[in-house]
């Protein structure tokens, strides 16, 4: 270990303080939008105070690898600190991952959106399934399907329904919607100060909408132009035709056309 490096980690009660230069982010960070103003509150606070609570970090072959306190790590910055406390676990890539939402998860601070993201990330990078993600994670199956259900919202859907503060039960009702339907919802929803029954209902009462307006209108025939259907008749007098010989009805139909006129006719025997 270089010698500085030695002179910088200076413990106290089991924290280390750490070069600020010598922490890489972490690749599996699930915190995506930064608050510029409540970032630097905490870089104030921190200016004032200093870091209440410890970052947690790993080793690395370079240095350190952060695990939990992104927001405090960049507050740290903003103010030019050069050392940061912090927690150092041994811990495998997985392993600082799966903490690193946790770490988020618990402490409410990422929006349901990140930890969508986080979690599928989660899943895709080591090939976990639900169940697997679920187990790490301390939570149900069905809440990791729930969360990832929001992942089939577009970006425009994603801005749109954390701008308006819509609850992540509101955002899953509007995604059942088409998606030429959803910025306009979320407008009404928002607008309308709706919960989340209201939200319910008026999503179900959206979509009765849609499907009658997507139903296959029906054909509206002409009545001022007869001669423009005319096959529509002639066609029913050959089902009826047909429907008699189905009877026992024995009977013909003969069709002779001229330049003038199509003529029909029945014949059915009386013996």
């Amino acid at each position: 270990m270089p010698i500085f490096q030695k002179q910088a980690e200076r413990v106290v009660n089991n924290v280390v303080n750490i070069p600020v230069s010598m922490i890489e982010p972490n690749p599996a960070q699930p915190r995506e939008y930064f608050d510029d103003y409540a970032l630097t509150q905490l870089a104030v606070s921190i200016q004032q105070n200093g870091i209440v609570q410890p970052l947690t970090v790993r080793k690395t072959d370079t240095g350190y690898q952060l695990i939990a306190g992104e927001r405090r790590l960049r507050a740290a910055k903003l103010v030019n600190l050069e050392f940061v406390p912090c927690i150092v676990l041994e811990r495998e890539d997985k392993q600082s991952a799966i903490l690193a939402i946790l770490e988020n998860i618990q402490r409410a601070d990422l929006n349901y959106l990140e930890e969508a993201a986080a979690i599928k990330r989660l899943i895709d990078h080591y090939g976990l399934t639900q169940e697997d993600a679920a187990s790490k994670l301390g939570i149900a199956q069905s809440t990791v399907a729930n969360k990832l259900r929001l992942l089939r919202l577009s970006e425009n859907d994603k801005r749109m329904v954390l701008k308006y503060g819509l609850n992540e039960r509101q955002a899953r009702a509007v995604i059942r919607l088409p998606e030429s339907k959803r910025e306009q919802a979320v407008r009404e929803i928002y607008l309308r100060q709706m919960n989340s029954t209201q939200t319910d209902r008026y999503v179900e009462g959206l979509l009765v909408e849609y499907e009658e307006d997507t139903k296959p209108k029906p054909k509206i025939i002409n009545r001022t132009d007869p001669y423009r259907v005319i096959g529509l008749y002639i066609n029913s007098f050959n089902k009826t035709v047909e429907a008699m010989k189905s009877a026992g009805i024995h009977c013909n139909l003969e069709k002779r056309q001229t330049e003038e006129c199509i003529e029909y006719s029945v014949k059915i025997p009386l013996k």
